[in-house]
């Protein structure tokens, strides 16, 4: 084969990857927030409570966080590509099953599934991703993903709301179904397989790990309908601390532990993830009550509404990219932190200017900032992750990445949920902006003290000390964030050096 052929056929393997992994990672985070306008329509067809409700969202929520580590574990051992394709197929079946609930439990049932298929599939597709890209191009990568993926988040109550109301409820779990039915046979002839290190699966640290987030994540779903001071909610929080306690003490002292905790001796390992659960705290939470507001007290029908956001939800298409490259030259600090501080400057003009008759022109600023803040988080959030650990390191790297960023989702809806409730509520739409001012506050501070984690992120020397020719770390670099030796082209990114 002549090195023109390899080259391109390595060009079109990489846009395989792209386009797989991106359908998937759009799937699986668009379900995080997709039901939450659609909420009204399901009951009155399916009926249930208003905690019924709640879980048909909070289903999906509890598995995929818990089971994001699991998941990423399964697929270094026994292939990444291999445990992809199961996820797909258990999310797109889920799916198709929830667009057919007969009743809430079963739709509940069905989104509990939805969620377990997502946490095998999510975390590897950006391991999946890395195996198709040369280290050099996957900042522009990583960039499009994280644009996909940003967009599917921000936009899922728009396409929950625009389904719902001129088509059906049914339709926000149907539209998974062809798109993860055309990805499948793509996955299995596009993608090539992969492993992580072959070590055996690390049975104490999977249990601690999953029964730990399993009580963070329940205790943050349950708090603001139960109460904090529910015995359930107490519970679930200390005991889920003390477990994730355990799994750190543990983690710390075995042999091969499912995520070593050395990882977290790297600054750049350390700094990203911490910027990602802020992030993600102050972000879900925002999105959570501005899609309420735009059409409870604005009265913009869920279509309205969705398209009036399109200055913050659709940004992420066109800024991440070029982001991406951005960070590839200059390195993803920067570019993260700079995004993360525009993105809370947002949410602090957007909270300046709610009121109960607000103009579009008022909240526009507002809109632009946030979208191209989001934009350049999401661009090289992703390859800072990835680039921090060693490449058989890198499925549980992006699970415990993702799994931060879900628990971070969770306690963000949660805290700004209990901040508008003790503020407003639901009375007036005086009293909604009474309560929504001081939550979006609270998100701008916390997406601030994201921006203040990233700048941790170790600063790369320079634009031109990347990688040598043989592959190799430069020889002027200190010693790998996560390892005690050189390691490949692939983490010799920003933060490599402590």
């Amino acid at each position: 084969m002549s090195q023109q052929t390899a080259t391109s056929a390595g060009r079109a393997s990489a846009a395989w990857a792209l386009v797989i992994t991106s359908v998937a990672g759009f799937m699986a985070a668009l379900d995080n927030l997709v039901v939450t306008t659609a909420l009204p329509s399901i009951r009155k067809d399916l009926g249930g409570a208003l905690d019924d409700l709640e879980w048909t969202v909070s289903a999906y929520t509890l598995t995929f966080a818990v089971l994001l580590m699991f998941g990423a574990a399964l697929g270094d051992r026994f292939g990444r590509r291999r445990l992809f394709i199961a996820g797909l197929a258990v999310f797109t079946g889920a799916s198709a099953a929830a667009a057919m609930a007969p009743g809430i439990g079963s739709l509940i049932a069905a989104r509990a599934v939805q969620g377990v298929g997502a946490a095998v599939m999510m975390p590897l597709t950006l391991t999946l991703l890395a195996a198709a890209v040369p280290a050099a191009k996957r900042g522009m990568m990583y960039g499009i993903w994280g644009a996909v993926n940003g967009l599917a988040v921000a936009s899922g109550p728009l396409i929950g709301g625009s389904l719902t109301e001129h088509v059906s409820w049914h339709w926000i779990f149907w539209l998974n179904v062809p798109l993860g039915l055309i990805t499948l046979p793509l996955a299995r002839l596009r993608l090539a397989e992969s492993h992580g290190t072959g070590a055996r699966l690390d049975v104490p640290g999977t249990l601690l790990a999953s029964g730990g987030l399993f009580g963070i994540v329940y205790g943050l779903v349950r708090g603001p309908a139960d109460g904090w001071t529910d015995t359930v909610v107490l519970t679930a929080l200390f005991a889920g601390g003390a477990l994730l306690t355990g799994f750190v003490l543990y983690s710390s002292r075995a042999a091969n532990p499912m995520l070593p905790m050395r990882l977290f001796r790297s600054r750049a390992f350390a700094g990203i993830n911490a910027a990602s659960l802020l992030m993600f705290v102050g972000m879900f939470g925002s999105i959570f009550l501005l899609s309420q507001y735009m059409q409870g007290v604005l009265g913009y029908s869920p279509t309205e509404a969705g398209l009036r956001m399109l200055p913050w939800t659709g940004m992420p298409m066109l800024v991440a990219p070029v982001a991406g490259i951005l960070s590839d030259r200059i390195g993803g600090r920067p570019v993260v932190a700079a995004g993360l501080f525009l993105q809370a400057a947002g949410l602090g003009y957007m909270a300046a200017v709610a009121t109960t008759d607000a103009s579009y022109v008022a909240q526009l600023p507002a809109l632009v900032i946030s979208g191209v803040g989001m934009a350049l988080y999401f661009a090289p959030a992703a390859n800072l992750v990835m680039s921090s650990v060693r490449p058989q390191e890198q499925g549980i790297a992006s699970g415990a990445n993702n799994a931060l960023r879900e628990v971070g989702g969770a306690l963000g809806i949660a805290v700004m949920s209990s901040i508008f409730s003790a503020q407003g509520g639901y009375d007036s739409a005086r009293s909604f902006v009474d309560g929504l001012r001081p939550a979006l506050v609270t998100g701008s501070a916390v997406v601030a003290l994201a921006a203040v984690a990233a700048l941790v992120i170790p600063a790369r020397r320079s634009a031109g000390r990347l990688a040598t020719g043989d592959g190799q770390t430069p020889a002027t670099a200190p010693e790998t964030a996560a390892t005690e030796a050189p390691a490949p082209a692939t983490v010799a990114l920003e933060g490599t050096a402590l």
